[in-house]
């Protein structure tokens, strides 16, 4: 049965897949976008446009009128901000979906998080339920933290809301901050990757970007309210990620060791410079921190509870590698 559907971040990385094959299944998708030129990748007949952001009452109103369901995606991702952006948009700009979808009368909404709330592996893989033994390593890990405790509040008033929490995503989709591991494997095949984290013997996980999309839709339809489900891929080393792409890729190029400590030092100098000059980092030290731990991930929860299912490491990299270079 076709639905009126109503999704924020529709110009990212997720959100633009998700959005399209949303309409291809016959929804009708009303997406939030801040200007046309930022849509000219979600073009469809069956996607149509709002212009504002999360902060532009009006246009949520419109965008979700007559609305069954909210996929809500958009975020600020960054590696650093000059101002209260993160708690800005991450806390205040869901809290404003929120609001407006229980006025609206929408059934039901999803939340993208990330599975960086968590926290690293101390003991083992992290589920959803695994409390966090160590500090937030940067303001986006906890704002959206924040943003889950208070979506919980929503829940315990009756709001339908679900929160899914995506690792470290990538496969075809555009070259940006949230899809960095698709760069990592266009710069690696390239030859113009040359260093690897440390000792390249920490832990993360991969999830393919077609699986991010599909649990999205299967906790919309078969979440409940008030849980998280991490949306996970397959665990790797860094040495596993690159001896995959260099399989799939043909080609073995020799990297280099970086030491997190020479890392944390350039880490430092970035912060420096951009809370004196405002220039954007290209890391901090919180980012490189997180380089000395493990991140392994359990999704056992979302294949029980969702139907979630998983692409291969090997599989999803010989996708994205044919996708790069066709």
């Amino acid at each position: 049965m076709s639905k009126r559907i109503f999704i924020t971040g529709g110009t990212g990385f997720i959100g633009q897949k998700l959005a399209k094959s949303l309409a291809n299944e016959g929804h009708e998708v009303v997406a939030l976008i801040r200007s046309k030129s930022k849509a000219k990748d979600l073009q469809h007949e069956r996607i149509s446009f709002v212009e504002g952001d999360l902060f532009s009452k009006e246009a949520l109103h419109e965008g979700m009128e007559g609305c069954n369901e909210v996929y809500h995606l958009a975020a600020f991702a960054s590696v650093w901000a000059k101002d209260d952006t993160f708690e800005r948009v991450n806390i205040n700009g869901t809290l404003n979906i929120l609001d407006i979808a229980k006025e609206r009368g929408v059934k039901k909404t999803l939340v993208t998080s990330t599975a960086g709330v968590i926290g690293p592996a101390v003991d083992g893989p992290v589920n959803e339920d695994t409390p966090r033994k160590v500090d937030f390593f940067t303001p986006y890990e906890s704002s959206k933290y924040e943003s889950e405790l208070k979506i919980k509040e929503y829940v315990q008033n009756g709001q339908h809301v679900v929160i899914v929490n995506p690792t470290r995503v990538y496969g075809p989709g555009p070259l940006n901050v949230s899809n960095s591991v698709t760069k990592l494997v266009k710069q690696y095949i390239e030859g113009k990757w040359k260093f690897i984290p440390g000792d390249g013997m920490s832990t993360g996980n991969y999830v393919y970007v077609e699986d991010v999309i599909n649990g999205h839709k299967l906790a919309m339809q078969n979440g409940r309210a008030g849980e998280r489900y991490l949306l996970g891929g397959e665990d790797a080393t860094y040495y596993e990620l690159f001896d995959t792409i260099a399989e799939i890729g043909g080609k073995k190029h020799k990297l280099y060791n970086m030491p997190l400590g020479a890392m944390l030092a350039f880490g430092k100098i970035q912060l420096f410079m951009a809370e004196k000059f405002g220039r954007q980092p290209m890391i901090t030290p919180g980012w490189v921190r997180k380089y000395n731990y493990e991140w392994r991930v359990s999704s056992e929860k979302a294949k029980k509870e969702l139907g979630y299912e998983i692409t291969p490491l090997k599989n999803g990299i010989e996708e994205t590698v044919n996708w790069l270079f066709k």
